[in-house]
């Protein structure tokens, strides 16, 4: 099954050397452990841009959809076996980052 963790800070593009260097480290990790599917960082929320195309013409709003302190700031994509396997290696990814991590299944693919 296939996880996406979410990585949860205040700003982006803030890991020091040191946590780039323990993030290099884990996805080295995750690769060669067969678990790695696919990882990124994300832009700020006021790069996002919001696209609401449900009526007649599309709605385009710019800066993120809700607002607040905390925000994603990048994911991995992981497969594990189960939900305890994708726990544990989501710990093993916020101890890397330095940041709080979410974990949800994907659904469906």
């Amino acid at each position: 099954m296939r996880y996406i963790v979410s990585v949860i800070d205040r700003t982006t593009g803030s890991a020091t050397p040191a946590e780039m260097a323990a993030i290099d480290v884990y996805n080295e990790q995750l690769q060669a452990d067969g678990h790695w599917v696919f990882a990124c960082g994300l832009g700020a929320p006021s790069t996002a841009t919001v696209i609401d195309g449900r009526g007649e013409q599309a709605v385009v709003t710019e800066g993120a959809f809700q607002e607040s302190q905390e925000y994603v700031s990048g994911f991995w994509i992981l497969e594990a076996p189960g939900l305890d396997v994708a726990l544990g290696l989501a710990a093993e990814g916020s101890k890397a980052c330095n940041r709080r991590v979410e974990v949800r299944p994907l659904l469906g693919g």
